[in-house]
């Protein structure tokens, strides 16, 4: 593989740090979701762990916990 030069290798730190504070800023916004819908969730790496009694019955019945993981709202 070519060397890649130090500038573009800045570069592509910088993206993929940006990339990561996006996607911690999202799972920030699915755990404020899911709080504010009344289940408590946590971030466990690059995911985010929801629980709540009767949970997967109120993921069809409540748009709001749906939403939540799709948008992140």
């Amino acid at each position: 593989m070519a060397a890649v030069p130090a500038d573009a290798a800045g570069m592509r730190a910088r993206l993929v740090a940006l990339v990561e504070a996006r996607a911690a800023r999202r799972r920030a916004r699915i755990v404020a979701a899911l709080e504010a819908a009344g289940v408590a969730a946590v971030v466990e790496g690059a995911a985010v762990r929801a629980s709540a009694p009767g949970l997967a019955a109120r993921w069809w019945r409540d748009l709001a916990v749906r939403d939540a993981g799709r948008n992140g709202l």
